[in-house]
Order: C-alpha cells, then sequence, then structure tokens
C-alpha cells in the first residue's frame, strides 16, 4: 500500500509517521450521518494525490491526533462543523491563527487545536502551515443516516480547493468562507 493510501484505524495512531511535503487528514465517523464527510473525500483525493502528499482519514479525536499533526511541512485538516451560523454545505476556511486554544477548557474533551499547541509547547516537529476546511453539516449525530444533500454538493469544491493546496496545484485559496448551491 503506497504511503499516500492510508486507512487509519483506531490503533494505529500510536506508530510514527513519515515525514511528507503535505498531509490531508480527514476526520470523522462513518457511521454518522454528514460526519462521514471524511472518509469520502478521503477516497477521492487518494485518486490523485502525489506521492509527497499523504492522505489519511480517522474517526479519532483528542490526543489521538498528536502523531498526525507532526513530520509533515503541511498539514489540511477536513472535517465538518456545526456553527448553526452558515447553511448546510458552506465550507469554512480556518488557517492555524485564526482561532485561538480557549484557557480554561475541559480536561476530558482536547480537540486539533488543543494538540496542535501541546505540540508546539512540547517542542515536537509540528507542521508548519495548518488549515482547517470544515464543511457546516446538518446532522453529525444520525446513526446510519444519508449525509444531507448540501454537505455532500459541498464535496467536488472541498476536492478542488485540496487539490489546488497540493505541490504543483493552482494555488491556495484565501477564501474564509464559501456557500456552495445544492
Amino acid at each position: 500500500m503506497s504511503s499516500a493510501i492510508k486507512e487509519v484505524s483506531e490503533t494505529s495512531s500510536s506508530t510514527a509517521l513519515q515525514n511528507v511535503t503535505m498531509r490531508v487528514l480527514c476526520l470523522g465517523n462513518d457511521l454518522l450521518s454528514d460526519d462521514s464527510l471524511g472518509s469520502v473525500v478521503a477516497e477521492q483525493i487518494r485518486q490523485f494525490a502525489p506521492p509527497e502528499v499523504e492522505v489519511l482519514s480517522t474517526p479519532e479525536a483528542g490526543f489521538h491526533l498528536l502523531d498526525y499533526v507532526l513530520n509533515a511541512r503541511r498539514l489540511v485538516v477536513i472535517d465538518t462543523v456545526r456553527t448553526s451560523t452558515a447553511p448546510a454545505g458552506t465550507i469554512h476556511v480556518f488557517r492555524d491563527g485564526d482561532l485561538k486554544v480557549v484557557p480554561g477548557g475541559s480536561p476530558h474533551y482536547v480537540g486539533l487545536y488543543e494538540v496542535l499547541a501541546l505540540a508546539r509547547l512540547l517542542g515536537l516537529p509540528v507542521a508548519e502551515e495548518v488549515v482547517v476546511l470544515a464543511v457546516e453539516a446538518a446532522d453529525c449525530t444520525t446513526v446510519g443516516g444519508e449525509m444531507h444533500p448540501a454537505v455532500r454538493a459541498a464535496i467536488p469544491a472541498l476536492i478542488r480547493m485540496v487539490r489546488d493546496s497540493m505541490p504543483g496545484g493552482a494555488g491556495r485559496s484565501a477564501t474564509k468562507t464559501m456557500v456552495v448551491a445544492v
């Protein structure tokens, strides 16, 4: 199996990942309606990713993400989000410095940004550039549910954004939010 074509199991995060130019980390749970976006996008990106781009898909969260944010020059994270401020299918673009870790957060939940902050504090080789492409979800809790049509409609634009950000791509989008019409 090529390093650019990996499916991450729940136990594989303990193994060290290789140094790569770019890692696309697709988060989500296949069993939960819109949250399955990550694995769907990962499968499509794997079809064209060059060898220097590693594509991973995982349902993991919290400290389990630590290995995935290390040893890559650029990290692009694909996920869903519920802001309730935008219609389902809206693509939000967050750069590493856009969101601050809130002090005094719960010790029972550690998210991506807390993992990045911890890795930097420990002097670990964190990705130099982190971009999160988060699609506004309609439903991430229904077990076995279908992906919302607006979320599914955002996939081609999301794929283009990732392709454009790859080495040799068309360039990096400065867009903060993109609304995809269904």
